[in-house]
């Protein structure tokens, strides 16, 4: 199973604002493109949004559900308002064994 584990630094006062976000509009929009979100956290200082989501057993998955979910006329749409409540973002390509 390939995954991404993701970090985002949100910026100062938007966190509850960000898990809204997340849970109402992203969420449904990474089911539809056939993308897990198995679990999502918020460190101590409430100013990290940590969560995993997975896509299958290849990288190709990876390129393919993705270009669902950057392809959507939603995202497309909203790309930089959801981006604004955030001021860093790392992803890393894990794979479970």
């Amino acid at each position: 199973m390939y995954a991404h584990l993701r970090i985002y630094t949100v910026n100062k006062g938007m966190m509850d604002e960000w898990v809204k976000l997340f849970n109402e509009k992203l969420i449904p929009l990474l089911i539809e493109a056939d993308i897990k979100v198995e679990s999502s956290w918020i460190n101590e200082e409430k100013s990290q949004f940590i969560w995993i989501r997975s896509y299958g057993n290849s990288l190709d998955d990876i390129e393919k559900k993705e270009e669902k979910f950057y392809g959507s006329d939603w995202w497309i749409k909203n790309v930089d308002m959801v981006r604004s409540h955030l001021a860093h973002r790392e992803i890393l390509t894990i794979e479970s064994n």
